[in-house]
């Protein structure tokens, strides 16, 4: 029996780590013989899904950023009938025995319209938590608006009344009722009995919100890094920050502890907080967005990547591809990169949204000798058990069986 998976996301082109693991995963297994669909709402569609043999389902719509009437795309971010139609008509074509569904994202523009065919159509589901919109109406724990991690229980009242969203409160409300579509209306909610976890923080974060008889699978997303070998003994360079500037990445507490430390933060990355941040801290230097291989570049040069991310991320791929360069790791202890540093081996925790205690780590990262054996061991430690895409699909592929057999028994 040749196992038929069908992949559900948003997007059939790469525009970051969801899309990624998504495509990659679906190239991966065709490349090993499965039979791989992959329906998604919004393309281009990624030339390498065809040329590795994915059968592409596209219904050719916008997403929120790329909509021409927001007020038209606010029908279909609610719920997407086109979605619920197309996905019903393509898994009315599986055979149960032969088919595992396999959901990544759904938040940008399917919509929770998907649950209906799903639960309607007896297939096996699971789900990969990229983030937490199964449980947070904002899909992240987070109060933009606070600029910290959210301290409510999601869809409370304190939740509902509070204006947690970046946009507005009427936006809030929306997302509100799309998450009560989702949880009451779509069917979306129930088809979530299997979910692969991206680290233990997400687990823990989002178990409270799950179905008693949820099935967590942790299985880390691939990171894609070639291994240069250990850096040996260049001088280490400049502490580096990697990603969106934006309040939730937590860039301005690196600058303030930069500044605190007496050494010049280097920004790689772009965002809505730059141009304050550029006012605030001329010393500091903006490099904007650079290409993949650039960023590596600059993560291998680097005496450290720093990470301040004030809210919970479900695993930051950024950290674990500096370790794999040979580059140590200064990150926020409220995080899931935590999970990959070693502290005080192969990088150093700090507490979260606290300026003093990132100016310290830095502090202690400016030894050379610290710096060059931390960076040795990140290195060693990392490629003692890589994060390869031929590992991920091994453990997705276990994850498959299991949830085969739970149907099967069901």
């Amino acid at each position: 029996m040749t196992l038929r998976i069908i992949v559900v996301t948003d997007h059939a082109h790469i525009n970051g780590g969801l899309a990624k693991v998504a495509i990659d995963s679906a190239k991966g297994f065709a490349r090993r013989g499965y039979r791989v669909d992959y329906f998604s709402a919004v393309g281009p569609v990624e030339p390498s899904l065809t040329e590795a043999g994915v059968t592409v389902t596209l219904l050719d719509q916008a997403d929120v950023t790329s909509a021409s009437s927001l007020a038209r795309f606010g029908a279909q971010w609610l719920w997407n009938a086109a979605a619920e139609h197309g996905l019903a008509r393509l898994l009315a074509t599986c055979d149960p025995a032969e088919t595992i569904v396999h959901v990544h994202g759904w938040a940008k523009a399917l919509s929770p319209s998907i649950g209906r065919a799903l639960r309607r159509s007896g297939l096996p589901v699971v789900h990969t938590l990229h983030e937490f919109y199964l449980a947070c109406p904002n899909g992240g724990f987070y109060d933009y608006g606070a600029a910290r991690n959210c301290d409510y229980k999601a869809m409370s009242l304190g939740c509902i009344a509070h204006n947690c969203d970046s946009r507005g409160y009427h936006r809030k409300l929306m997302r509100v009722g799309r998450h009560a579509l989702m949880l009451y209306g779509s069917g979306l909610y129930e088809t979530a009995r299997h979910l692969i976890s991206i680290s233990k923080l997400q687990r823990e974060v989002i178990a409270p919100y799950m179905s008693r008889d949820a099935v967590f699978y942790e299985v880390g997303n691939p990171i894609d890094v070639a291994d240069l070998g250990p850096k040996g003994d260049h001088a280490p360079g400049d502490f580096v920050f990697v990603g969106r500037l934006s309040a939730e990445k937590g860039p301005r507490y690196f600058a303030e502890a930069a500044r605190l430390a007496g050494v010049t933060p280097v920004f790689v990355g772009d965002g809505p907080e730059r141009e304050a941040l550029e006012k605030e801290f001329a010393e500091a230097k903006f490099l904007g967005w650079r290409s993949p291989p650039e960023v590596r570049a600059a993560l291998r040069a680097a005496r450290a990547l720093v990470f301040p991310s004030v809210w919970y991320e479900g695993q930051p791929l950024t950290v674990y591809e500096s370790l794999a360069l040979g580059t140590p790791v200064i990150v926020s202890d409220l995080c899931a990169g935590r999970e990959a540093v070693v502290d005080g081996e192969t990088g150093i925790w700090f507490k979260s949204a606290n300026a003093q205690s990132l100016a310290a780590a830095i502090a202690r990262l400016e030894d050379d000798g610290v710096a060059r054996r931390m960076a040795e061991a990140a290195y060693a430690r990392y490629w003692a058990a890589p994060l390869t895409l031929d590992r991920h699909l091994d453990s997705v592929a276990a994850v498959y069986d299991k949830v085969q057999s739970h149907w099967r028994a069901a």
